[in-house]
């Protein structure tokens, strides 16, 4: 019972992140720390909708803000995991950052989908 209780807990904790308006934020502020100085243009892509994806949370259309942040947050994993990285340049402030960045788009992939795929829309709502 209480195994059961506690993966409840930690399933509704991660939808409740999803469905917040601070981790694309968060993610849009850690990807433009890194990649403003020097500009790389690819990775800059990725603030602008996570930003409107925030945007759209405060909106009141927390399930497709939900959709949105998991698709580009794992978008953007992919892409920084490609990069190789030795071991001395993982423990300077910028390896740090990154690491952190790619850690966080591990956990809006999944409390944002967990958010998406469970959500309900207003329209489904009033025609039921």
């Amino acid at each position: 019972m209480a195994d059961k209780e506690a993966k409840e807990g930690v399933l509704r904790t991660l939808r409740n992140w999803g469905e917040g308006s601070v981790p694309p934020t968060l993610l849009a502020t850690l990807i433009t720390a890194q990649n403003m100085r020097p500009f790389q243009a690819v990775p800059m892509i990725f603030p602008p909708v996570l930003l409107f994806s925030s945007y759209l949370n405060l909106s009141g259309y927390e399930t497709d803000a939900a959709g949105i942040t998991a698709a580009w947050s794992g978008l953007y994993g992919l892409l920084a995991l490609r990069r190789k990285q030795g071991l001395k340049k993982k423990v300077t402030l910028r390896g740090v950052v990154r690491g952190g960045s790619i850690g966080l788009c591990l956990v809006n992939v999944t409390g944002c989908g967990l958010a998406y795929v469970f959500g309900k829309r207003e329209k489904e709502e009033l025609s039921k």
